[in-house]
């Protein structure tokens, strides 16, 4: 039987999500399947700019507007590890192409290219991803816990952080204002 696959897709807490790892976000899912799935957190902003990233992996770059983008805490697994979410979707060597437009990569290399001003037009760089073990996403899902729809570029690349959770909810017709915390209560 065909598993559910959420690849490419927006999970969006449900407001009764209290886990303080996932309350309010939007996780963008890279990668969904009979094995699991991984995301990342989109709308959760870090104190780190990108020229902390470039000063630690000895880059330099002269583009100021790189050197004060935001990186995200893209979820509570490995939060030592950075993952760039980027369009197009180019192979920089350790990339998942996630869809014909956007790829997650890893590599130094990809890094390189941004710091050289070489990069991919749209670039959301995190660090940490979100994890779920066989079966664990659909559990959550069917208990309430997440909203789940199509990504949507302008959403993931240029909404503010602070609105990404409330805009990706509204993307799918759903206002979260109206939704109830109290899971099972009409």
């Amino acid at each position: 039987m065909p598993t559910l696959d959420l690849t490419n897709q927006f999970l969006i807490a449900m407001p009764s999500l209290e886990d303080p790892n996932f309350a309010r976000t939007v996780t963008y899912v890279c990668a969904h399947n009979d094995e699991g799935a991984m995301g990342i957190v989109i709308n959760r902003p870090l104190s780190i700019e990108l020229s902390e990233v470039f000063t630690q992996m000895e880059l330099q770059t002269d583009d100021p507007s790189l050197q004060v983008r935001t990186v995200f805490q893209g979820g509570p697994v490995h939060r030592d590890r950075g993952f760039v979410i980027h369009s197009p979707a180019q192979d920089w060597g350790s990339t998942i192409q996630v869809s014909p437009e956007i790829g997650v990569s890893t590599s130094r290399e990809i890094l390189v290219a941004i710091a050289k001003g070489e990069g991919p037009e749209e670039l959301l760089v995190a660090l940490g991803y979100a994890g779920w073990a066989a079966g664990q996403l659909e559990a959550e899902i069917a208990q309430n816990a997440w909203l789940s729809g199509p990504a949507n570029l302008e959403i993931l690349f240029k909404a503010p952080p602070e609105h990404r959770w409330t805009q990706a909810a509204a993307h799918l017709g759903v206002d979260v204002a109206r939704l109830s915390s109290d899971v099972g209560h009409a």
